[in-house]
C-alpha cells in the first residue's frame, strides 16, 4: 500500500519491555514450540522454537511522552508477543496481518479517537486504511486484532 508505513514496536522501547513491561512487571520469555505467534517487534508471526514474550504494551501513552498529546481515557496498555532477545526488526515493508478479521481505530493528534472499523472481509483492509489516512484529521491509525483486541501495529503516513 503506497504512501502508509506500518510501525512495528521501536527497538528502545522493545529494549525497555524485555526488562519491565507497561505493567510494571518482569517478562516471561519461553520457547514458542508451534510458532505462528503475532511478533510486534518485527512484523511477522513467530517461528517454531523462537523464543518469544508476552508483555504489555501502552502504545498511545508511550506516544503520547513523545508527543506532549494527553490521550486521557484512551491510554490503555495490552498485551503483546515480542522476541524476547532482540530481533533484526520488520523484514517487509508490507502490512502484516491483513488475512483475518480487524479492527481500524482512528487517532486525532491529540490522541483521541476519532472513529473505528471492523474489517470483517480481509480483502476490504486496504480501502478501509486508505479511507481513514485520506481523512486529515486521522494522525494515525491502529491495527488491532478483532479476537482479543490487541494492538498489532501502527500506520503512518509515509
Amino acid at each position: 500500500m503506497n504512501g502508509y508505513t506500518a510501525h512495528p514496536i521501536p527497538p528502545t522501547v522493545l529494549e525497555e519491555l524485555r526488562t519491565t513491561d507497561d505493567a510494571g512487571r518482569a517478562p516471561a520469555p519461553a520457547t514458542d514450540d508451534e510458532g505462528g505467534a503475532p511478533l510486534r517487534c518485527c512484523l511477522r508471526r513467530s517461528r517454531a522454537g523462537e523464543r518469544i514474550a508476552l508483555v504489555s504494551y501502552a502504545p498511545l501513552r508511550r506516544w503520547a511522552a513523545r508527543t506532549g498529546a494527553d490521550p486521557g481515557a484512551y491510554d490503555e496498555q495490552g498485551p503483546v508477543f515480542i522476541h524476547a532477545e532482540e530481533c533484526a526488526g520488520a523484514e517487509t515493508d508490507r502490512l502484516p496481518f491483513t488475512n483475518s478479521h480487524r479492527t481500524l481505530r482512528r487517532y486525532s493528534a491529540d490522541g483521541h479517537i476519532l472513529g473505528g472499523r471492523l474489517i470483517g472481509d480481509p480483502g476490504a483492509f486496504d480501502h478501509a486504511l486508505r479511507e481513514a489516512l485520506d481523512d486529515p484529521a486521522v494522525a494515525f491509525v491502529h491495527v488491532r486484532a478483532v479476537e482479543y483486541g490487541c494492538f498489532l501495529y501502527e500506520v503512518g503516513r509515509g
